[in-house]
């Protein structure tokens, strides 16, 4: 089974980073706009059951914390992708690195830059048009997370919430 870990942002910045999906995003009906905390990977369902304790205790170990975006940004040259950049925290990167480390499953493709994507596939020319005319957007949102999810892909190709786990429960 393909499985991924990501944060879900709150209903409002899922609808603002929408606004710019529907049009700019072919996987907008696949999966809800989210940071990506450990990118698809594959695991049996056995590996699954140990991978949901893991998990939890994981989420145990952190406390809610506040995420902030105040521009768009993208990955060009390496690809096409306009995102709202979220801003690092120290909390943020904690729990990338932890997950990550304890679930050894295949190393990361890039580095990671916490981030929800507002644009992709994009042609050069859409990237340059797009993306001149968001850079301009000015905005300051903040919000708390205090929870992420475990994923699994359908036969379809999109994505839909196997587990939830909180933060700091204990």
């Amino acid at each position: 089974m393909k499985l991924g870990i990501v944060i879900f942002p709150s209903k409002k910045l899922q609808d603002l980073a929408n606004s710019y999906r529907k049009r700019y995003d072919p996987n907008y009906s696949l999966i809800p706009p989210h940071i990506t905390l450990k990118p698809a990977f594959d695991a049996s369902e056995e590996q699954i059951k140990q991978l949901t304790i893991t998990l939890d205790k994981i989420s145990n170990n952190y406390q809610p914390f506040q995420i902030t975006t105040k521009k768009f940004s993208s990955f060009k040259p390496v690809n096409n992708v306009i995102y709202y950049k979220i801003e690092p925290s120290k909390e943020l990167e904690a729990l990338q690195t932890e997950l990550n480390a304890k679930i050894s499953t295949n190393i990361p493709e890039y580095t990671f830059v916490p981030h929800i994507t507002v644009g992709q596939k994009l042609s050069s020319a859409e990237h340059a048009d797009v993306y001149s005319s968001l850079i301009l957007s000015q905005f300051n949102y903040e919000e708390v997370v205090d929870r992420f999810h475990l994923l699994y892909q359908l036969e379809n190709g999109s994505w839909t919430v196997y587990e939830t786990f909180r933060l700091g429960r204990e």
